[in-house]
């Protein structure tokens, strides 16, 4: 959690795009390009936009693994503990969730999906992305955990008063959005 590559060419939009808003809310996740796209043209183009490295396709998985020891090296403290979005800031130490002066705990499935929610500011995120953040990779979840989990953040967004809701973009995945109206 906390590091991302990016391929240029994503399914859900250009990848360009996702690197400069990360950049633009100063998140400090470090970020490595992947992409098949390798003019040197292209490569200037993802550094200038706030990539921390470019590794064109194809590439050896060697070099890959020696570029990502690279990202993990740098001090931890460039990703914000304490992340922020619209009125909610989690608190991941405390397994907290704020809004205000409001509060609430957070199970660590939730604190690890919020995160990943918030980490994303407002952009689309996929369902399996959100699985893997709440369970990890090797536990295997039951198909509806994820549905559980977001009923249960729904509630507690509304519990604290925040304007941020969870919405699912149909095929896509969830995001945390804004509403018209405080709860």
């Amino acid at each position: 959690m906390g590091r991302s590559s990016l391929d240029r060419g994503l399914p859900d939009g250009e990848g360009m795009t996702l690197l400069k808003r990360l950049r633009a809310s100063d998140t400090g996740i470090p970020c490595l390009i992947l992409s098949a796209r390798d003019a040197l043209s292209d490569r200037v183009e993802g550094l200038d936009a706030g990539a921390d490295d470019y590794l064109p396709k194809p590439f050896a998985m060697d070099e890959l693994v020696a570029r990502v020891r690279s990202l993990l090296r740098r001090p931890a403290d460039s990703v914000p503990t304490e992340p922020r979005h619209g009125d909610l800031q989690l608190r991941p130490a405390r397994g907290m969730l704020h809004c205000g002066d409001e509060c609430v705990s957070l199970a660590a499935s939730e604190m690890q999906i919020m995160l990943l929610l918030v980490r994303n500011g407002g952009d689309t995120v996929r369902g399996a992305a959100l699985e893997a953040a709440g369970w990890g990779f090797s536990k295997a979840v039951t198909p509806n955990a994820l549905a559980v989990v977001l009923h249960r953040l729904r509630r507690k967004l509304g519990a604290i008063g925040s304007r941020q809701k969870i919405i699912n973009v149909r095929g896509l995945g969830y995001a945390l959005r804004q509403s018209d109206m405080a709860s």
